[in-house]
């Protein structure tokens, strides 16, 4: 059985979490087949948006802690958060849509998304203290860049949950939406996505990682420095003398010619 499943339409890659009757928990065998998905998304022209979710009851209710007790470590080395940083450098837009538990580890994969869909009834939670653990994948950096340090404290020493209408309230989940939603509204978020110049949302996405550890200023320069201002469907053409219709359709044609150039994972 695959544990990360793949399905694309319409330019979007949805990556099911793939273990409902283990409510998702993750594994090494679930991170190697994650990692494999991204490496092959990142270099598909075909895909403008991905969106990752859990099959069954919830996202991930965080770490096999059966596979800990095993090891007697969370997991060997740092290739776990290397996944992670490999889900958040993809140069497509990408969104967790996120029901039921998204605890610990499984809130830790979801923080590697750009945008977050929560349903009303989701549970976020670090429960990281009531195990005896501190973050290895990236909690400590991504959570506070989302909710603030104070915010994130306060769900670190307390491993408090927050539903989906208080994540939405502290900015921990852009959207909050019913639970029989989630689904309708997670797709259309990407198609809203996809309908755009799939070469623009790469190039701001590039532009916003680039310029995340630059001061306010220095920021602010580097972004007038850049070759992104004119929009494609007004250039002559391309480095590889492609050139694009200024047309309704020309977002589509755009992506398929521009993203030639510009399809590496963010460096």
């Amino acid at each position: 059985m695959s544990l990360v499943l793949r399905r694309d339409a319409d330019g979007v890659a949805t990556l099911t979490l793939n273990r409902p009757q283990k409510l998702n928990a993750i594994t090494r065998g679930m991170m190697i087949e994650l990692e494999a998905h991204l490496h092959d998304i990142a270099a598909d022209p075909s895909v403008g948006c991905v969106c990752l979710t859990g099959a069954g009851r919830c996202f991930s209710a965080g770490h096999d802690m059966a596979e800990t007790g095993r090891t007697g470590k969370v997991r060997e080395g740092h290739s776990d958060a290397e996944i992670i940083d490999l889900l958040e450098q993809l140069p497509q837009p990408t969104i967790a849509a996120v029901h039921g538990y998204c605890f610990t580890g499984g809130l830790e994969l979801a923080l590697g998304c750009d945008l977050f869909v929560a349903a009303e009834s989701a549970q976020f939670a670090d429960t990281h203290g009531t195990w005896g653990l501190v973050p290895i994948w990236g909690m400590s950096v991504r959570l506070p860049e989302r909710v603030g340090r104070a915010r994130a404290l306060d769900l670190a020493f307390t491993a408090r949950r927050v539903d989906g209408q208080e994540a939405a309230a502290i900015g921990l989940a852009d959207r909050c939406v019913p639970d029989d939603e989630l689904a309708v509204s997670a797709a259309a978020l990407a198609a809203q996505i996809v309908a755009s110049s799939w070469s623009a949302s790469r190039m701001v996405k590039r532009l916003y990682h680039e310029q995340s550890a630059m001061p306010r200023a220095a920021a602010l320069g580097y972004e007038r420095t850049r070759p992104y201002g004119l929009p494609l469907t007004t250039r002559s053409g391309d480095s590889n003398g492609h050139r694009f219709r200024a047309t309704p359709t020309a977002p589509r044609d755009e992506h398929r010619c521009a993203r030639r150039g510009t399809a590496s994972v963010l460096r």
